[in-house]
């Protein structure tokens, strides 16, 4: 049953939603448009707002899901995390895309508001305000990425979080910033767009 779920976890994360929504609002894929990511960012700036939240959502449900799946049969905390990590995996290498999918953002935040929604909202709010300040939403992802495990080592040290929900806070970390590591380098040279600007 748990290596099922393991299995259910990928197949959840790997739901095309950016994808899909390139094929129905516009019959393009999105992938061979600026980043290249079936995110909500590259969505944004190619299909529309209400597109780009709706993938947004999408893919923060297809985290949460996962880990209340998990929940509900029981697992423990090293099996959720397995499975978290499977719908980060499936949601980066998607295979009904040739394992081009997004940059784990959205998905690792509905994993994390699945695994402790204090922590998940804790890293949203960090999204938030560098959102909010600088308008560049790699920045903001980066931020929030980097935050992530200080919050959950926070939690872990003053409430029942477990090491294990430490450790995926890390490989989610590392995901990110390896995902954003294009984005990094123009950030770096000043030539990162902000929302609003191609």
């Amino acid at each position: 049953m748990n290596l099922l779920i393991l299995f259910l976890g990928y197949l959840f994360g790997s739901f095309p939603s950016g994808y899909l929504a390139g094929k129905i609002a516009k019959g393009i894929d999105i992938r061979s448009l600026g980043s290249g990511s079936t995110g909500a960012t590259n969505v944004l700036r190619h299909i529309g707002k209400r597109a780009a939240i709706t993938v947004f959502l999408l893919d923060v449900f297809k985290g949460v899901i996962s880990i209340l799946l998990a929940k509900y049969f029981l697992l423990n905390d090293s099996w959720q995390v397995a499975i978290g990590l499977s719908t980060l995996i499936g949601h980066i290498w998607p295979v009904w895309l040739n394992w081009r999918g997004g940059k784990a953002v959205a998905t690792g935040l509905g994993i994390f508001l699945g695994l402790s929604w204090q922590v998940g909202l804790a890293t949203l709010g960090v999204f938030i305000l560098m959102i909010t300040l600088f308008r560049i939403v790699s920045l903001a992802s980066v931020s929030a990425a980097l935050a992530l495990p200080f919050i959950m080592f926070i939690s872990f040290k003053t409430s029942s979080i477990s090491l294990p929900f430490l450790v995926i806070s890390l490989l989610a970390m590392t995901l990110v910033i390896w995902r954003h590591r294009e984005n990094i380098l123009r950030l770096m040279k000043g030539k990162e767009p902000k929302i609003g600007k191609p």
